[in-house]
């Protein structure tokens, strides 16, 4: 079980966070100057450099976006300018990409971070530059709502590149498209000029992840855990009805694979925080706003609990709760995290990605009234970002071109590297746990100097 710190502050993690952000500086440009585009997207490291891996290409976002979070960070006006340029010249299939379910990782965190960087005033006005990112997301939120499953006439999901049968749980934090082009004002043009709601599409996907990719302890299943998440669901293309969970990069479909949970717990929080803005007259034919809201906090709270209870006390989790390798490891959850055991890797990057879910999950309750509930979860975050801001998580090491240590990519299919001298993955790292450790140290640095707080939405 995480031991929450309750006295510690974004403040006091300051002198920790302006130092990852000088490690950060030296590893954007370390990558930037020797990597080949040819090469593809970089994707994780082997032996200290980033390599490329065939699968999807769902990283490029995150490499040029942790640019422009470093600019966003330190105003050092060439992370802009690489950033930015980055995006015109490399982004633009993304746009388009019709067989993925990664434009909010690709496209929120590049053509977003550059929207929401203008709408502040970090970058000088500029009309039509603001026009060019905004067409982009709206594009990006319809190519991704296009993307569609129906389950029942007011259900359905954006499916998985497995195809039209899978749903993932990564897919809630995609979910970033669909909000951003529905608030600029985009709709789907489908047959017939039928116009499809975006934020219809928004909700309706993330009610069926919750009812079929999370466990409330109701019996469900044999398996049936408060907060536990499958990876996958698989349901029959010719009548809509779901058949059983599934795993990709998990143990199994009864186990929760800790990454996956993550992006559930970090998707219905910051979804929390951005319906709650929406007027009520933005819910009209597709619910009530209080009950909706409910239950994405309701998810939130679940998914939240369930990481406290079966992570390390650190915060860092092992990459799945039903590892097999974990009952040699003695009671693991009464003590830090080992990164460096002979059994199971641990995932640093479901880390970087649960401290913010649970750093915005405060957040929105605070808001909600529930003060001291809300606290408890922030501190929560700031707990595990304490961990990761500090070896032997934290790369101070500036011949390995990561950033955060000890994440793990694809356990099954035996993808991360295993040093000589190990029996399981250790000490590399992941473009998207990099970008994520910045993402969060950006959140707690904004909060700890007063500045805008950080969100992916206008």
């Amino acid at each position: 079980m995480v031991r929450t710190d309750s006295s510690l502050t974004a403040r006091a993690l300051v002198p920790v966070i302006r130092r990852a952000f000088e490690l950060s500086a030296a590893k954007i440009d370390r990558l930037e100057s020797r990597w080949d585009p040819s090469l593809g997207t970089p994707v994780f490291t082997v032996r200290g450099a980033y390599t490329s891996r065939g699968w999807t290409e769902w990283t490029q976002g995150f490499q040029f976006g942790s640019a422009l979070l470093q600019f966003d960070a330190t105003g050092e006006r060439r992370f802009l300018d690489r950033g930015r340029d980055a995006t015109v010249e490399r982004m633009a299939t993304h746009l388009t990409h019709l067989g993925v379910h990664d434009h909010g990782f690709n496209n929120v965190s590049t053509y977003g971070n550059l929207l929401r960087l203008m709408r502040e005033g970090r970058l000088e006005a500029d009309p039509w530059q603001e026009r060019f990112y905004a067409l982009a997301l709206k594009v990006s939120g319809s190519v991704q709502a296009s993307r569609w499953t129906r389950h029942t006439p007011d259900l359905g999901f954006i499916y998985s590149f497995n195809g039209p049968h899978s749903l993932f749980a990564d897919t809630m934090r995609s979910l970033r498209a669909l909000a951003l082009a529905h608030q600029l004002g985009q709709v789907l043009m489908g047959e017939g000029d039928r116009r499809v709601s975006l934020l219809g599409r928004l909700l309706q996907h993330a009610e069926t992840t919750a009812r079929f990719n999370v466990y409330f302890g109701t019996g469900r299943d044999t398996y049936d855990v408060r907060g536990r998440v499958a990876h996958e669901s698989i349901f029959n293309v010719n009548d809509g009805a779901y058949r059983c969970p599934s795993s990709q990069q998990g143990f199994s479909p009864f186990t929760t694979w800790t990454r996956g949970l993550a992006w559930i717990l970090c998707g219905y929080a910051e979804q929390l925080e951005f319906l709650a803005t929406l007027p009520e007259s933005a819910f009209e034919g597709l619910g009530n706003k209080g009950r909706i809201l409910d239950r994405f906090l309701e998810v939130a709270e679940a998914t939240a609990d369930f990481y406290l209870a079966y992570t390390p006390t650190d915060g860092v989790p092992y990459w799945d709760t039903g590892a097999p390798g974990l009952a040699r490891l003695g009671d693991y959850l009464a003590r830090p995290a080992d990164p460096f055991n002979d059994h199971e890797p641990v995932d640093s990057s479901a880390a970087a990605i649960a401290a913010q879910g649970l750093v915005r999950l405060g957040h929105a309750l605070v808001a909600r009234g529930a003060a001291e509930a809300g606290r408890s979860y922030h501190q929560a975050g700031l707990t595990i970002a304490r961990t990761l801001l500090d070896e032997p998580y934290l790369s101070s090491d500036l011949a390995h071109e990561g950033l955060l240590l000890h994440s793990v990519y694809h356990r099954p299919n035996g993808w991360d590297y295993v040093p000589p001298e190990r029996k399981v993955p250790g000490g590399e790292s992941s473009m998207w746990g990099d970008y994520h450790l910045r993402e969060l140290a950006l959140l707690l640095l904004r909060e700890a100097e007063g500045k805008p707080y950080l969100k992916f939405f206008l």
